[in-house]
């Protein structure tokens, strides 16, 4: 059964926003209580944090399905909706959050770094909140907008100072084992270790974790092996340690050639270039072991590396590779820039900006892009005539008419606001003429058919006035 888990796929979808209320005050005595619909609440959203209590990506393997909890509608008597509950993931330290095509969106390293990988939706204000001097009892209410749905990836790469590679059975998982407090697996056939070891190791002042990667062979960059799927978690660390097998049973080996595959595996692998390197001579308790040691590390230093010989089962040469490696982590910690504190940047928008783009399409249909208009028509209630009325007035005031008969659009050609899979499409109507608006009262519409009935009671007075007056002028006395 699987217990380690480095990549994922996660599906999360926020919390929706609730809707606004239309509800008018009623009391005794009250006939004009004015509107008291409050506002719906906001969507939770879905947030990554790095808990250092989580070492695998394991629970989303089994649930790769997330989603917060939705806003609560707003009720009468200006009370608003309740806001939708956050969904907390945590993910161990070292994730990294990408997109499905291969695009870092975070890199969380740190207890309590954290990204909101969905964004929940913004709760639909009431009608009390919509309420003006020109629109003083608004029989609608704005809708809450969807939250959002994000499929992203997952992958751990570990946090360490220092990265243990070799062969497998070359005895990494002995070595840390008796550098640190890291209980591995240990047996005598290859690819005992399956999945990455952490210990921590103190040299004196200097504290440092060092990781045991699974055995790698020829080919490990192109899939072969476990390489593949380990060799991300020698990303972040200082400092690469050699393992070299220096009593290996097989007769095509030798600590040489195994030092020159490994490196060109790394190669292969890419960005491992500039990591300081030094070489492990290992079980050289073993017969013959320490002769070939010796036979070797003339040609290793030759090259350029810093060559020790241990054992991990006699305890043999552990201090100086420990307190050897904690010098080279120093060096490495103190040669990284100072961290400073994240600055908060503002970039407010131009104050002549569109905020929208008008395009004509091949076949002549006009597509409106922008996230004011797009989020105005998700929160517009289609089958109320009032909040379509009030949804015209506030693409009118952003200018998306006069961008249109700018384009050319007719009366009667197809607009589209929004994306091709997500869209809504009427027949444009303008209502301005020569740059003037044209609209009645804020909230009505002359392109609805049917008037409201206050409107329509006084056109018909004024009608009937206007009958009678001119009866009276046009009677003579006898």
């Amino acid at each position: 059964m699987t217990t380690f888990v480095d990549r994922v796929e996660l599906h999360v979808a926020a919390g929706n926003g609730g809707h606004g209320c239309a509800s008018v005050h009623r009391e005794k005595f009250k006939p004009l209580g004015g509107p008291d619909g409050g506002n719906g609440g906001r969507g939770g959203d879905v947030i990554l944090t790095v808990d250092q209590s989580v070492t695998t990506l394991l629970d989303y393997h089994h649930s790769p399905h997330r989603k917060a909890t939705n806003g609560k509608p707003g009720e009468g008597g200006f009370r608003a909706g309740k806001e939708g509950q956050d969904l907390v993931l945590p993910v161990p330290d070292g994730t990294v959050v990408l997109d499905k095509a291969g695009n870092v969106l975070a890199d969380l390293v740190g207890h309590g770094t954290s990204y909101i990988a969905a964004q929940g939706g913004r709760g639909g204000l009431g009608n009390a909140a919509l309420a003006s001097a020109r629109r003083k009892a608004p029989g609608f209410a704005l809708l809450g907008e969807p939250g959002d749905l994000q499929d992203v990836v997952l992958e751990l790469k570990t946090v360490a100072d220092v990265a243990l590679v070799g062969y497998p059975s070359a005895g990494k998982s002995s070595l840390i084992s008796v550098l640190s407090a890291a209980k591995p697996k240990i047996a005598d056939y290859p690819f005992t270790t399956l999945v990455p070891n952490l210990g921590v190791v103190t040299a004196g002042s200097t504290v440092y974790t060092i990781a045991d990667v699974p055995g790698l062979i020829p080919g490990a960059s192109q899939g072969k092996g476990l390489g593949l799927e380990f060799l991300r978690h020698v990303e972040r660390c200082s400092v690469l340690v050699h393992v070299l097998d220096t009593a290996t049973l097989e007769s095509d080996r030798d600590p040489v050639s195994d030092l020159d595959v490994i490196e060109e595996e790394l190669k292969q692998y890419g960005g491992l270039g500039n990591r300081p390197r030094i070489v492990v001579l290992n079980k050289i308790d073993v017969p013959d072991g320490k002769d070939l040691a010796d036979m070797v590390r003339p040609d290793l230093e030759a090259r350029g590396y810093r060559v020790f010989e241990v054992s991990a089962v006699a305890h043999l040469g552990l201090k100086e590779i420990s307190y050897a490696l904690g010098d080279l982590v120093a060096r490495a910690r103190a040669a990284k820039p100072k961290e400073e504190a994240t600055r908060i940047v503002i970039r407010p928008k131009a104050v002549d900006e569109a905020g929208f783009t008008v395009t004509r399409e091949e076949d002549g249909l006009f597509r409106v892009r922008g996230e004011k208009p797009e989020r105005w028509v998700r929160q517009t209630d289609f089958n109320n005539d009032e909040a379509v009325g009030y949804l015209a007035d506030r693409l009118n005031r952003l200018g998306v008419e006069d961008k249109l008969m700018k384009a050319g659009a007719r009366s009667g050609d197809g607009v589209a606001i929004g994306p091709e899979d997500n869209a809504v499409v009427f027949d444009w109507e303008p209502s301005v003429t020569a740059g003037a608006e044209m609209l009645g009262r804020r909230g009505e519409d002359h392109r609805l058919e049917a008037l409201r009935p206050a409107a329509q009671r006084r056109r018909e007075n004024q009608v009937e006035r206007d009958e009678a007056q001119r009866d009276f002028d046009d009677f003579e006395p006898f």
